[in-house]
């Protein structure tokens, strides 16, 4: 039987009493009532719960969700999704300063952002101490290249088995060009939507072509529920919100590079951009995720400027209460402070570990930033670091890889070692796109940033 995962109610609720927690609403009573009906704890990302629930638990399960949905958080006004709300709590919002990166610069971000991501897959899902162990076993620790089977243990991989999906086409001896993945799928989606609509595309719009081009089982979490919300007739930005437990997760994040390549040398207008896009699945620090990475990448793609300012641009759109900022914050002082960045991870791990899953945009975004910063922005370092910290390794990567490889200029300026395995092809299911080259993004990029309405997006 087929049993879709992340959209079933008795599956969710277990997800929004935790996030209930964290945005600053008391869900103890509602989760008491839950599990005394035989409710049990959220599943793990990694699969399917068990199995279906019976109909009185599902049932209880949807009351329960729209229960939770309507008390009120104690954390609502420092940390609003409406952007006019969001603007008016950024003291220091981001003036332009125009910037012209080339193709290459482009295509140097393209081959980053897919070097990361492919560096994270086989070890995604993984806990720390088994990316640890596994990298080490074959002298890569600190890490420092793609993972290898060869060499490891049986009974380490046994006890540690790679991500099952992705180690037949990840790990170093089995690469042959860049396998499809959704943090490349994204990107791609947003250039298509650039080209149709420009940068003044609204959520609908989003919406719109995600049903279009979007094949529904290449969405998880967030975008898998708003996929089905709108199939329900709920338009955005509802659909982040309704029966949404993972509106604060990665999924907004890693959609966000195409807004700051496409706005170089504004951060503010990235910024905009992103939220346009990220509110049709997330909300608060979902939401900031986007937004930070964007202007963190709008500010990279002047040429002219460091990862630690750039970072510091990135922080100027976001609430400054926000848990993000805090967390963001928190980790780049851990990156000053320790010259050994497995103890800046073990620092990490430790505050959130227990309090967020995995995915959750907060935790990740936080050790992006202590990648980035702890490397100087470095390409290998970033992308090793990164990776290195767990938690959701292949965005992490994709992401400290895109904006790395931008501040370093263009292809050549990566390790050839890096790039030589991707074979510049790149798969996926979105449109045309499958089985071109990095180049072809890149210049579709270069060009959209370079064009401000509808119909000159439509131009050939």
């Amino acid at each position: 039987m087929l049993r879709l995962t992340w959209v079933q109610p008795e599956d969710l609720i277990g997800h929004e009493l935790r996030q209930a927690a964290l945005d600053g609403r008391e869900p103890s009573a509602i989760a008491a009532r839950w599990r005394a009906a035989g409710g049990g704890e959220a599943p793990s990302c990694a699969g399917a719960s068990p199995g279906p629930a019976s109909r009185y638990l599902r049932t209880l399960a949807e009351d329960l969700l729209d229960e939770l949905a309507d008390l009120p958080s104690r954390l609502a006004d420092s940390e609003p999704t409406d952007l006019t709300k969001i603007r008016a709590s950024c003291p220091s919002w981001p003036a332009p300063a125009p910037a012209a990166p080339t193709p290459q610069n482009y295509e140097a971000a393209w081959l980053g952002r897919a070097v990361g991501c492919l560096l994270g897959k086989p070890v995604e899902k993984l806990p720390l101490e088994a990316i640890r162990r596994l990298a080490g076993s074959t002298g890569n620790w600190p890490l420092n290249t793609y993972f290898t089977a060869e060499g490891v243990p049986e009974e380490l991989l046994a006890a540690h088995p790679w991500n099952r999906r992705s180690a037949r086409t990840s790990l170093a001896e089995n690469i042959d060009g860049m396998p499809e993945d959704d943090d490349l799928n994204y990107p791609l989606l947003n250039l298509l939507l650039l080209r149709r609509h420009g940068r003044d595309f609204t959520t609908t719009d989003v919406a719109r072509l995600w049903l279009d081009e979007l094949p529904a089982g290449r969405t998880f979490t967030a975008e898998r529920i708003a996929c089905r919300n709108l199939l329900l007739g709920i338009e955005p930005p509802h659909t982040a919100r309704h029966r949404n437990p993972f509106r604060e997760w990665i999924g907004a994040l890693i959609r966000a590079d195409v807004h700051g390549w496409t706005n170089p040398g504004d951060p503010a207008a990235a910024a905009e951009q992103a939220h346009r896009d990220a509110t049709l699945t997330h909300t608060a620090n979902g939401v900031y995720a986007a937004m930070f990475t964007a202007a963190v990448i709008a500010r990279a793609a002047t040429g002219s400027a460091d990862i630690h300012s750039c970072l510091r641009t990135g922080l100027t759109v976001i609430p400054p209460k926000s848990r993000l900022a805090q967390a963001v914050h928190h980790a780049v002082r851990l990156a000053h402070t320790h010259e050994d960045f497995d103890t800046v991870v073990d620092a990490l791990h430790a505050t959130h570990a227990h309090t967020h899953h995995w995915v959750h945009a907060v935790p990740n975004t936080a050790l992006i930033a202590a990648a980035l910063t702890h490397a100087n922005g470095d390409f290998t370092g970033s992308i090793c670091r990164a990776v290195s910290g767990g938690w959701d390794t292949d965005s992490n990567g994709a992401t400290a890889g895109s904006i790395a490889a931008l501040l370093a200029g263009s292809p050549a300026a990566l390790p050839h070692r890096w790039t030589a395995p991707l074979k510049n092809r790149l798969a996926t299911s979105v449109a045309d796109f499958n089985g071109t080259g990095f180049d072809a993004p890149a210049h579709l990029t270069h060009d959209l940033s370079h064009r401000l309405t509808p119909l000159e997006a439509a131009r050939p």
